[in-house]
């Protein structure tokens, strides 16, 4: 099989799924193939599916991965001892583990191709990370709380593991409350990666963007909650500040002092 033939068999089992999308008709292009792998793939419950799916779903999301470009730890500098700031995708980045701003849900974004980073790490990953998550969010009983964290594997992802964390949302002005709950968030995430041997982290903007944290005020206390962590526990962790857009850069720049 090539791509075009494991996205074609991948678009006709998860339509076979089910009934209401019987007459759904499969795109003659690339690109509305793609679109419509991922939007089944969004919207799609956690559930168990054959061998014979994952295999060809694993090839065809590690070789478009692939293809997009993989950047490893290893060929970024550090702006200082330990830190690094680096302007990308997550998902294309190769350390231990990656940050996933996520809803209390835990189970990844249902909008269909949805810009959020909760559903580009879902996507990528492959539904094998909505159901572990699931299995998660049951055994727990109850949504996550917001500043906690919970780590999974990161499938089909360049990374080892991905760690979830639920930010706050700000809906009016910002609180004291709201600053302690992302400090948690940093915080919580550290100390989970640090209890399972993980060496390094990438860590997105978390609760900008769509939960509406002022994102100057974000990267301030990520900034400063991650030098506190290291000062105060003597931790070696590689700290990895992600930014997608360009405003996130230069934020974190000045902060970091990066050249």
């Amino acid at each position: 099989m090539d791509q075009a033939d494991r996205r074609l068999f991948l678009l006709k089992r998860l339509i076979g799924e089910q009934r209401r999308y019987r007459d759904l008709e499969i795109p003659a292009d690339t690109d509305g193939q793609k679109r419509l792998l991922r939007s089944l793939m969004n919207v799609r419950m956690p559930m168990e599916i054959d061998g014979d799916f994952l295999s060809v779903q694993d090839e065809y999301l590690q070789k478009e991965t692939a293809q997009k470009g993989i950047t490893r730890l290893e060929d970024l500098k550090p702006v200082e001892n330990g830190i690094y700031l680096w302007q990308g995708d997550i998902t294309t980045l190769r350390c231990d583990a990656i940050v996933n701003a996520a809803n209390s849900g835990l189970t990844g974004c249902y909008i269909p191709c949805h810009n959020c980073i909760d559903n580009c790490i879902h996507t990528w990953a492959g539904i094998q990370l909505r159901l572990e998550c699931d299995g998660l969010m049951k055994a727990q009983g109850h949504g996550e709380e917001t500043g906690r964290a919970k780590l999974t594997g990161a499938y089909n992802l360049p990374c080892r593991y991905i760690l979830h964390t639920v930010g706050p949302i700000v809906s009016g002005p910002l609180t004291e409350r709201d600053k302690r709950l992302l400090a948690s968030c940093y915080t919580s995430c550290l100390e989970l990666a640090e209890k399972n041997g993980i060496g390094s982290i990438a860590f997105c903007c978390i609760s900008t963007g769509e939960f509406h944290f002022p994102n100057e005020k974000a990267a301030e206390i990520a900034v400063r909650t991650v030098r506190d962590h290291r000062e105060r526990s003597g931790s070696d962790i590689k700290v990895i500040f992600n930014v997608f857009k360009e405003t996130d850069y230069e934020i974190y720049r000045n902060l970091l002092g990066a050249d």
